[in-house]
């Protein structure tokens, strides 16, 4: 299938004037005016959703069913770097995560879906969301709202810095992990540095935690299961020889499994409480619990492969291995089946890292971003 050039140089000029407009989760209001207004010049229903986010909906030939096809449209608090003509013009906003060209490729295969709504045979529901960087997510907003209370199936795509450019990728099963956060206080006894005897050093219990935590990795977790503790953060103590009487620990979990979420913090809960009181020290354990892991529906999968191998060729298709990078897609696919997939774009334009301050999107690869949107239109049951 060809990809008309008009369609692809229009998505350009939408990517580098949402680039030059960036807006932070919660807050994509201008976003929100240039996406509906080119669904209503499309004449694309839009449907009733909270605002940031938008949802077009058209009616497909058969109508049985109904897909959906999802975009993510935020920005993140960076200070973009680089002499790109496009740069952010909202100093310390940018998208530097990709979500411009995510709406682009959206708004796209939205033109190309008004002229040709005949080749299309369910109904399928377009989701610009909101707020994907941040909890509350903008997925779990939409669901509670209903979005998803006529959908059969639902995908989204992300353009991928970590996958070699020309490449199309997803797995069968678990593909993004969970996101939680945690913050540990330690209550110790503090007191003088030289006269360590006399206290309850919360520093030293603190070192002995982030040490224990490790052995949840590699003893208390499947070692078919992946999981990350990170502690990212350590706060104590006012100078060099007062021992602190508290110190408090924040960092990250990641988990590819909510079985391996809860064992994780499960045995968080139990070293932690463990150790303090070995040492005659108190530990509170709280969890900020973000996305689930993102787990695509095996059958759905099958079908994405088959629509990469006829569309794109063999040679196109990667199966991928998991990464440990959140997204909030996962939210839909607790309640729908579908599939999340991987557009890969690395290389001598887009060599920086997703959030990195250089980070830039490869437009050579909108083609077949769009041409994925269509094709799985096209060949849904």
């Amino acid at each position: 299938m060809y990809i008309d050039d008009s369609l692809v140089k229009q998505a350009i000029e939408d990517r580098r004037y949402l680039h030059q407009h960036p807006e932070l989760s919660g807050k994509e209001y201008e976003t929100h005016a240039f996406i509906r207004q080119r669904l209503e010049s499309l004449k694309i229903e839009i449907l009733n959703y909270q605002a940031p986010s938008v949802v077009g909906f058209v009616k497909g030939t058969n109508g049985n069913k109904t897909i959906a096809l999802r975009a993510d449209i935020d920005a993140l608090p960076i200070v973009e770097e680089g002499d790109k003509p496009y740069i952010s013009k909202n100093p310390g906003v940018a998208h530097a995560c990709g979500h411009d060209g995510h709406t682009a490729v959206l708004l796209a295969v939205a033109d190309w879906l008004s002229k040709n709504r005949e080749q299309v045979a369910p109904n399928i529901m377009l989701i610009f969301q909101s707020a994907e960087e941040i909890t509350p997510s903008g997925a779990d907003q939409l669901i509670q709202q209903g979005v998803l209370d006529k959908v059969d199936a639902i995908y989204g795509i992300h353009l991928w810095q970590g996958m070699e450019k020309g490449k199309i990728g997803l797995t069968h099963g678990p593909m993004m992990a969970s996101v939680d956060d945690f913050e540990i206080t330690i209550q110790g006894s503090g007191g003088h540095g030289s006269m360590p005897h006399e206290t309850v050093d919360s520093i030293y219990v603190a070192t002995q935690v982030i040490q224990a935590f490790q052995s949840i990795i590699s003893r208390n977790l499947n070692p078919i299961d992946s999981g990350v503790i990170t502690v990212g953060k350590m706060e104590a103590g006012t100078t060099y020889n007062i021992i602190p009487e508290q110190a408090k620990l924040i960092g990250t979990i990641r988990a590819l499994t909510p079985h391996a979420v809860k064992t994780i913090q499960t045995q968080m809960v139990k070293l932690t409480e463990g150790i303090c009181q070995a040492y005659g020290a108190k530990g509170q354990v709280d969890f900020i619990c973000g996305t689930p892991p993102l787990v695509n529906d095996r059958e759905k999968a099958v079908f994405i492969e088959s629509v990469i191998r006829n569309g794109f060729g063999e040679d196109v298709l990667t199966l991928v291995d998991p990464v440990m990078g959140g997204e909030d897609f996962s939210y839909y696919l607790q309640k729908k089946p579908g599939a999340f997939i991987f557009v890969g774009m690395s290389g001598e334009k887009s060599q920086y890292p997703h959030h990195h301050p250089k980070f830039d999107l490869d437009e050579d690869v909108f083609p077949d971003a769009i041409k994925l949107f269509i094709e799985i239109m096209k060949n849904h049951d």
